[in-house]
């Protein structure tokens, strides 16, 4: 173990991770990082709080919140904690002043107009703002091994959740009920909150990749499609099981026979070094053979972690080199407008020689009288 590594293990896993951000300042041309972004400010300090701002410079970092923070700050982060009365901003770039820091580097994606224009008025002399890439998402991508243990448990916790609430599939009941079922399983078994509005759709409203649940009930002989995830220690998870309510008809299981093949191949074609896009074109190539390609009107997958929805994009044309230590999902669908459609998905850990799918569920198409 080099002399770095020995002295980063000495620290914070959050300390670790500023180190890391930090030594890549100068390649961006940088002294520090405005962190405005509350995935990232969550990623880099631990502080979970709707207000925040963090600037991260070389050996020193400092989150900025209000008064409603001041006990859970000091009680979530190691960064020296700045409690301010009014807009965070003004602080922060005295902040930045007393260190003599030039070039502040902020989060595009993370800033709104207002807010930018807000601290540019405000800069101090000789200090610029500068468009910084996205250094902490760049990061996020590879998991640690505490981060890929909480993301288990929230696919652990997705998944007893569906395992119950899936009891009340059955005609009668309301797609918007049925997501309310599966809304409170989550919380009663531990999740902070769901990672998405909990997509629950039956009949030719499966054919919707992005259903919005509705005040209707499901009938005999339909499809019905649950699409859902949770937080559970910050983390997210990520599901898509299908269901028929009695028999299902020769189209149904032809059409859930190809999407199911899809996705092993997909889950297959997982391994480190491999292109999204290979990932999803082995889905696709599935799919074609059946007929079904133009059915495939999404990506394949897509990151998860702090955000349900994180680097990289499993699609077509993506060249994102898959790594080991990504967490991604892998979800091909066929769809028929007036008819249904189809989605399997599950929570999928990226290895060195393939995939661990973490999502424990059974992928069978759930049969109830």
């Amino acid at each position: 173990m080099t002399t770095r590594a020995r002295s980063l293990t000495a620290l914070s896993e959050p300390e670790q991770r500023r180190v890391r951000l930090t030594e890549a300042f100068t390649a961006v041309k940088i002294d520090a990082l405005i962190v405005s972004s509350a995935a990232n400010i969550r990623y880099l300090s631990g502080f979970t709080g709707s207000n925040g701002l963090l600037l991260v410079a070389p050996g020193a970092a400092v989150l900025f919140t209000d008064p409603r923070y001041t006990t859970q700050a000091a009680q979530e982060t190691d960064c020296t904690v700045r409690i301010v009365h009014g807009p965070l901003h003004p602080a922060l770039l005295q902040a930045a002043a007393r260190r003599r820091l030039r070039r502040l580097g902020f989060e595009p994606a993370g800033l709104t107009w207002q807010a930018w224009n807000r601290i540019n008025e405000g800069l101090p002399l000789n200090t610029s703002l500068y468009p910084a890439p996205p250094l902490a998402e760049s990061m996020r991508r590879i998991k640690s091994a505490s981060e890929v243990e909480a993301i288990r448990r929230s696919v652990i916790t997705n998944s007893k959740a569906f395992e119950r609430a899936s009891r009340k599939i059955a005609p009668g009941i309301t797609e918007a009920a049925l997501a309310a079922a599966i809304e409170h399983q989550m919380r009663l078994l531990g999740a902070e909150k769901p990672a998405f509005d909990t997509i629950v759709a039956s009949g030719p409203h499966t054919a919707l990749p992005h259903a919005v649940p509705r005040d209707v009930a499901v009938r005999p002989k339909q499809l019905v499609l649950v699409d859902m995830g949770c937080f559970q220690a910050a983390y997210a998870s990520d599901m898509t099981r299908m269901a028929f309510t009695g028999t299902p008809p020769p189209r149904v299981r032809r059409l859930y026979k190809a999407v199911l093949e899809a996705q092993l191949a997909a889950c297959d074609a997982v391994r480190a070094g491999v292109q999204a896009g290979t990932v999803d074109r082995a889905a696709r190539r599935v799919l074609r053979g059946y007929g079904y390609e133009r059915l495939f009107i999404h990506s394949t997958g897509h990151g998860l972690g702090l955000e349900i929805h994180e680097p990289p994009r499993i699609g077509r044309r993506d060249p994102s080199v898959l790594q080991a230590g990504m967490v991604i999902t892998i979800e091909p669908g066929a769809y028929i407008e007036g008819y249904g459609g189809i989605r399997i998905e599950d929570t999928i850990l990226v290895t060195e020689t393939g995939c661990e799918i973490l999502t424990p569920t059974s992928k069978d198409l759930l049969t109830v009288p």
